[in-house]
Order: structure tokens, then sequence, then C-alpha cells
């Protein structure tokens, strides 16, 4: 029998089963064949399931009572799940094994300072340290060897470069980078302003009082409309009995009148909405995109708020001051919670992605100061256009936050999360929640678009629920309210990640939404997925790609380049070998920065294994809702790349971080 042969009767096999990919005969591992890094676990068959013993010695089970077979089955099903349920804690070093940070950095040619912090627990005895410190890692540092000095001085976990003896820290003056290459962090200034309440929010309480009398009038309006004459008949007031009322409008708000047919009876009602006047806009957008190029070679030199100023004066119109970017066939990288991080998006940056946004973050807990949540608005030198996803329940919050943002931080737009799925953020209103609470969710666009000079943008799935979406319903209001750029996931809450993504649909709600461009989301995994999209959806302006980058972040360069990448194991581990670099300069060298990097390393393995390698695919390229059958790669790198072992993935991170 010759391979095309073999390779048919293997692949008419693999092709009972729905969503396997079809891989070359010679690769794919037959029964006889034993794998160390089999990419899928052994599947038990039902019946050998059915007939499991069970034993009987169990506190659970009585004599009386036989056992129970279907319990049993569906036990052990659970077990088959990917879910890590003794997951330990995050990794935390207690006080007294860390050395006091005011003996972390001393240069070599300056004595040893003293802790003046009488109640400090930190290590205070630099030889004690230095005989219990963990053994370096490698011999070479990346933030010393990039930057002429690590700050992370004694705690570096590779500081035998850069160390003496009596443990000071060393510079290389030579390659000694004073600009910061990070940028967005939280003072302690505005950290103590924001927990003490000190935070000059009087615009955006005055937008939100605004907006509050302008509901109240209108709710008056409604009820004084339905009133009853003396025959039991429904009369309706006239128009010019309320011709003259007017909102009460801040200064820095201007009037518009709504484009949307819904309004038009409030309209003539109440009056105008405070709103900008988006119509105004429209008409300038031409005048914004003659400033486009200048302003794009501007925000890569974004580092300080003087810059950002500048910006805001060259990318915005003569008379209301908002910023319009131009957003037509972007790659738009998505905001990915816990594995878009920021040494991720440089990755992704450097491979041709387009548009970043930080990890999605909660209104609340920005507005709190929590370190943790501010570390996710940092942004990198080389994103230059880079937004803040925040997801928040209300107006209040949401506006403030807004505010805080552009005031205090350089960033290009914001984006509104109305996707997020997790239940905890569902149950609070917030995230998906949002779809389900219109008149709330307008308070906060409204609010937001008022506040901020800012581009707003918004990201929705199709709905809460399988069998009905309205997002077609909420596109063109989002558009009157003010945003910038609607991104619609093509599935519902209640679908997650399952099941092919609606492009169809997201195309109705693009052409509803029109003039205001509409990004697709969803299964995007080769650059013939993003140009089926660019001709069988032209109303669609653009892609946000999420799983697809974490499974293949050269994407963005098959994309551009129109082309399928058979990208070698080498080249792969070269990817893998820079996120390293960037975590450690991102996280830190010493012990806890370490320990972060392996953490993010080992959730980005768990996306990057599934990809296929374009050489070994009968028919490439590979499609996001297919797995391979079990399959050797063609070296060993390879293979171990395509593991679904998490022992596997360890071995490919210990070269780099131990």
């Amino acid at each position: 029998m010759d391979l095309s042969s073999t390779t048919k009767v293997v692949n008419s096999v693999i092709d009972l089963k729905a969503g396997v990919a079809r891989i070359k005969a010679e690769f794919v591992l037959t029964g006889n064949d034993k794998s160390p890094t089999p990419n899928t676990l052994p599947c038990q068959k039902e019946e050998d399931l059915n007939n499991l013993e069970v034993d009987m010695t169990d506190e659970t089970t009585s004599d009386q009572e036989p056992p129970n077979k279907k319990q049993c089955y569906l036990s052990r099903k659970e077990k088959r799940r990917g879910q890590n349920k003794s997951r330990p804690p995050p990794f935390k070093l207690s006080r007294e094994s860390r050395l006091c940070p005011v003996l972390q950095d001393v240069p070599e040619d300056e004595p040893w300072p003293e802790c003046k912090n009488e109640k400090c627990t930190f290590i205070h005895n630099v030889p004690e340290y230095i005989s219990s410190k963990l053994p370096d890692i490698g011999p070479v540092c990346y933030l010393y060897s990039v930057n002429g000095h690590c700050p992370r001085g004694q705690t570096c976990r590779f500081g035998s470069q850069h160390l003496t003896k009596e443990g000071k820290n060393c510079s290389n003056k030579s390659c000694n980078r004073t600009d910061a290459s990070t940028i967005n962090f939280l003072t302690k200034e505005l950290q103590a302003d924001l927990r003490k309440r000190r935070y000059d929010f009087s615009k955006s309480e005055n937008i939100i009082t605004s907006l509050d009398k302008m509901k109240q009038k209108k709710a008056e309006v409604r009820s004084g409309a339905r009133k009853v004459d003396g025959q039991g008949n429904e009369t309706k007031p006239e128009e010019k009995q309320y011709s003259n009322v007017k909102m009460e409008v801040d200064d820095h708000i201007p009037e518009q009148k709504s484009t949307n047919e819904n309004n038009e009876v409030e309209d003539k009602i109440c009056g105008p909405a405070v709103l900008p006047d988006l119509a105004l806009k429209r008409e300038k957008k031409e005048i914004t995109k003659l400033l486009t190029d200048k302003r794009e070679v501007l925000l890569g030199l974004g580092n300080n708020r003087k810059l950002a100023n500048v910006l805001v004066v060259l990318s915005s119109t003569a008379e209301d001051g908002v910023i319009e970017l131009n957003w037509q066939n972007k790659l738009y990288l998505a905001p990915l919670t816990t594995v878009g991080n920021l040494p991720f998006r440089r990755i992704c940056k450097e491979l041709g992605a387009d548009i970043t946004c930080g990890e999605m973050a909660m209104a609340s807990s920005l507005l709190q100061a929590t370190q943790q949540e501010w570390a996710l608005v940092k942004r990198h030198e080389s994103e230059k256009l880079f937004g803040v996803q925040l997801c928040g329940n209300n107006p209040y919050v949401m506006t403030r936050c807004t505010q805080l943002l552009e005031e205090q931080m350089s960033i290009n737009f914001i984006d509104v999360n109305l996707g997020c799925p997790i239940e905890l953020v569902y149950q609070q209103g917030g995230g998906s929640g949002l779809l389900r609470r219109e008149k709330v969710l307008e308070s906060i666009v409204r609010s937001m678009s008022n506040v901020t000079n800012l581009p707003l943008t918004i990201k929705t799935r199709t709905g809460v629920y399988t069998d009905k979406n309205i997002a077609h319903t909420l596109v063109p209001k989002f558009r009157d309210w003010g945003a910038s750029l609607i991104t619609v996931h093509g599935r519902s809450r209640e679908q997650r990640y399952t099941r092919n993504a609606d492009w169809n649909y997201i195309e109705t709600c693009a052409k509803l939404a029109s003039p205001t461009p509409v990004f697709g989301n969803g299964d995007i995994l080769s650059y013939e997925d993003y140009e089926r999209v660019s001709i069988d959806y032209p109303s669609i302006k653009g892609v946000m790609i999420g799983r697809g980058a974490l499974i293949k972040p050269w994407l963005f360069t098959e994309i551009k380049e129109k082309r399928h990448w058979d990208i070698s194991s080498s080249e792969r581990l070269d990817i893998l070998r820079k996120y390293v670099n960037y975590g450690l300069e991102h996280w830190g060298s010493d012990t806890k920065g370490v320990e972060n990097t392996r953490r993010f390393l080992l959730e980005w393995l768990s996306f990057l294994y599934r990809y296929i390698p374009v050489g070994l695919l009968e028919e490439p390229p590979q499609k996001i809702n297919q797995r391979p059958p079990g399959y050797r790669g063609r070296d060993d790198l390879e293979t171990l790349m395509a593991s679904a072992n998490c022992t596997d993935w360890i071995k490919i991170r210990t070269p780099h971080l131990g």
C-alpha cells in the first residue's frame, strides 16, 4: 500500500470524529506507537466506566444500598476534565525571609545605608541573607545586559553578573539606559489621594448630576403623558406645552440632537439630550484623518503627560476637542484576562499587532488604588495605540474612573467590557450582565463619553442567551450614545467559547451601527480566515484576535504577509525566550518575579501546545475548533511543544527559569 492510500485510510478513521484535524499519515501515532509526550490523555471507554468496581468500605455506602453506577461514571468523568481544583495559593514570600529594600540596590562605590524604620521585619544582615539566598538560575542577567543596571540588586536570581562579593550592585555605564520603557505607574501621591478621597471628581459629578436630572424630567413627562380625561380617553400633551423644557447643561457638555429613531418622541418632549454633538464629530472626521499619520508617529513617544497633551491638541477638532482615531483595517489584540499581560503584548506587537489593550480592570478597584489592579494599566513604549478596558456595574464608578485614567495616564482610548462571562461579575451586573440592564448601560456610556476626550470603545457579545441575540438592537444606540468603535464577539455569554462565531450576525450589527466602525471577534486562526471576513463581510472594518493570538502569536505576521508561516520549533523557542526576558523585565528578576514569570509562561503554554505545525497538516490551515489526533513532530522539540502534559511544559520552562 502506497503512502497516499495509507493517508486516506488514516484520515477516513479520523474523519469519523468531528473536530479532528487531518494530520499527514507519517506523523500520526497509531496504536502500536508509544509517545513519551502524548498530545491527549487516554480516554477510557464508556463500558469500562460502567463496569468500575466500587470500594464497599466507603463510609457513604451501606450494605442495603447498591452502588450508584451513574454517580460513579459522572465522578470519573469529572476527574478527566481540565480543572485544577487542588491548585495551591499564589506564591508569597514571608517578610522575614526577604532582604530590606533599603539594602537591595546599593552601588559598589557607596557605603551600606541604615534602615530608619524601627518596626521593619525584613532581613538586615547582608551576609546572613547571602548565605540563605537560593542559587542563581543562570549566569546572565537580562536587565543588566540591556539596561546596564539591575534594580533587583542582591535579590536578583541572575546576580552573579553584576554583584560584588560583598553584595553591592554594579552598573555598566556604557549601556546605561535612563528612560523608562514602561509607563502608567500608580504613584504614591495618587494612591494616597484616592484612598483618602482627596481626588477632585467634580467634573464627573457634574455630568452624572446632569444626566440624572435629564432622566428625572423624562420620567416626569412620561407619567404626565399618560393622563386620562373625563371620558376615559388617554390624552397626549401638545408639543408646545413642553417646548420650553430644557436640561441644565454644564459648561463643558455641548448639546446634541439624538439620531436614534426610538428617542425622537423623547427629544420632542424633553429637548435635546445632554450629549456631545455627534453629527458635528462625523463632519470633522475628514479633517482628523489628515492628522492621523502625524499622531501615530508621536504616540510612540508618549512617555509623559506633556506629550500626551500635545497629542490631544494635534488629534482633536477645533470645537469639541474629541480625539478621532483611524480604526480602519487595524489588527486588534483582544484584552485577554490573565494571559494578555504586558510581556505577551510586546511579543504580539513585534509580530504585527496594531492595537493593544490592557487586561480587564475593575473600575471600583482602580478607584480604591489597588496596586494589583493598577498593574493592568501599565503600557510599554512599543504599544503605539493602547487602551484600557474597564468593567463596572454603575455609571458613578465608571465615569470617575474614566476621568481618572484620562487625567493621570497616557492612553489612547478606553474600552467598556460588556462581554465578560464570569459568574461573579455577571451576578453583580457587570460585564455581560449589563446587556440586560439597558437603562444603566445607557447612563454608563453617555456619562463616560461626556467626561473624556478620548475615544470610547465597546466590546460586547451577541447577547446573554444562545437563542436570543440582542446586540443588533444595542449597536445603533451605542453609536448615538458616543461610542467610537464597537467590537462584537460572535457568541453569547451562554455559549462562552463553544460553537462557531456567527459572522453573519456581526455583519448585520455592522450595517446597523454605520458609520461607527464595527470590529468582529471570533475564530480567526489564519490569514485565510481574515481574508474570508474581509471579502464576505464588507461592513466589518477590522478584526479583534484573542485565542488565535494565544495559540499562534505570529498570526499577525501571517495576515500582513498573506501566507502560511511554517514556523520551526527553534523559532518558536526563540519567541518563548523573548517572553521570559520580557517577563523578568516586567515582574522582576528576584524570586517573586521569577515565580510570576514561570506562572504566566505556563498559562501561555496551555494555549501554545494546541498549535499544529503547517507542515504536518494534510489540508492547511488549522481551524480553531479542531484538535489533532496523537502525533509526533518533525523533531524532538516540536514533539515536546505539542504535549498536553504540564510536566513537559515545565521541561520547556526549566532551561530559562529553572
